[in-house]
């Protein structure tokens, strides 16, 4: 009978699980009534972040642009520069043989070629495309020449 005795809890225990769950019951309503917090230029959260002022729309897009982004761009005077070297050194060899096989229409064949000598698919789609163009470009002074 006193196995029996000792297994049951004592009243001291009930009375700390009650104290428990009134706490949780504190914290629950406190919670509730905080609905939102204050937001405040953190890093962290939900509202996280620093304010920031916005672009104004009347600025022109050179003042957006940053210079890194400038980079490689061409200009007047390097366009001038590159179409007078041409104009004065001519083509390059594989050039020259790219421009005959797109002269008998052999525009696959001739990316083949142009991907072989200069390494990767876009440079070579990128110089079939101004081989073409410079092409077209001779075929239509000759056709003014006549």
């Amino acid at each position: 009978m006193l196995s029996s005795v000792s297994l049951r809890k004592s009243p001291s225990s009930f009375q700390s699980l009650c104290c428990s769950c009134k706490v949780r019951e504190a914290r629950c309503k406190l919670d509730s009534q905080k609905s939102m917090a204050p937001r405040y230029e953190i890093a962290v959260g939900l509202q996280k972040g620093h304010k920031t002022t916005k672009i104004a729309s009347g600025k022109t897009k050179a003042d957006k642009i940053r210079p890194a982004r400038l980079k490689g761009h061409l200009t007047k005077h390097s366009k001038f520069v590159r179409d007078l070297i041409r104009e004065v050194v001519g083509h390059a060899p594989y050039e020259k043989r790219a421009m005959e096989l797109l002269k008998v229409s052999k525009d696959k064949r001739a990316l083949k070629f142009l991907k072989r000598r200069l390494g990767t698919h876009i440079r070579a789609k990128r110089k079939r495309e101004e081989l073409s163009n410079i092409l077209t470009q001779m075929r239509k002074a000759q056709a003014h020449a006549k």
